[in-house]
């Protein structure tokens, strides 16, 4: 005999669905960082703490939504029990990185900011520094951190620019004790890095609080479908108005149109 209500059974099963599918996404935007990122056949354990993070998360988000697929499909308390569990965890984890993250995002530009000039000038910062530098202005097409300036009297290859393809986007400047004259990049590097790590910030905390919100939503299905289970003959009551009014007439009233003897 069917326990739970099969409309809500539908409307579960879709919302597990689109939970599968979101930790596909996270899987597949995994895959694509770890695509991108991999410079000069670097090795992926070399920066590797936050794309293991996305796969195990990934693949977590798709077994809890079988999970609960499966409990409402079998109507098993166990299995939905297990759910409700993780749904908790879950909403209290995402609001608990998401809220902080979000805080701190007006202050990034501020922190990132502090960080790279303490790197200046690259021209005497650490090799580690300048090969980040030169993979930086040849990915971005741009110079120097903040400034060509930033290099000093030794700008290397990497800021060096073609006119004659890239157009606008070069400038002619003068460096070295000897004048010398040479076609560079226009733009510096920070600004247009940080754009794309206010996006990768912005689309995390977008993935963080759509996490959060169906982990309630999923807490408030499994406890209805649960409380069914467990109450099979009970309707589930969300919400029930106090019979505090009567609409019966007051008693004055009744005393005044009483009929007379």
């Amino acid at each position: 005999m069917t326990q739970i209500n099969p409309g809500l059974k539908r409307v579960f099963t879709i919302f597990n669905i689109l939970f599968a599918i979101i930790g596909g996404i996270i899987i597949g935007l995994a895959l694509i960082a770890q695509i991108f990122t991999n410079f000069e056949g670097q090795a992926i354990e070399d920066r590797t703490a936050g794309l293991i993070a996305l796969y195990v998360f990934g693949a977590i988000t798709m077994v809890i939504a079988l999970v609960g697929a499966y409990g409402a499909h079998r109507e098993s308390k166990p299995a939905l029990i297990v759910f409700l569990v993780c749904m908790v965890i879950g909403s209290l984890v995402m609001l608990r990185v998401g809220i902080p993250t979000a805080a701190a995002r007006p202050q990034l530009y501020g922190i990132l900011e502090e960080k790279f000039q303490k790197a200046l000038p690259l021209d005497e910062a650490s090799e580690d520094v300048k090969n980040l530098a030169d993979a930086l202005q040849t990915q971005m097409h741009c110079c120097g951190l903040f400034s060509y300036k930033d290099w000093r009297q030794e700008i290397p290859e990497s800021c060096d620019c073609n006119p004659k393809v890239m157009g606008s986007e070069c400038r002619r400047v003068d460096y070295s004790v000897l004048m010398l004259s040479k076609s560079i990049y226009s733009q510096p590097c920070f600004p247009i890095l940080m754009t794309y790590v206010q996006l990768v910030v912005d689309i995390t905390l977008g993935v963080v609080f759509t996490l959060a919100i169906l982990a309630l939503l999923g807490l408030i299905f499994s406890s209805i479908m649960i409380h069914q289970m467990r109450f099979p003959n009970r309707p589930t009551v969300l919400l029930s108005v106090p019979t505090i009014f009567s609409t019966a007439p007051p008693k004055y009233q009744e005393l005044h149109n009483a009929p007379p003897y």
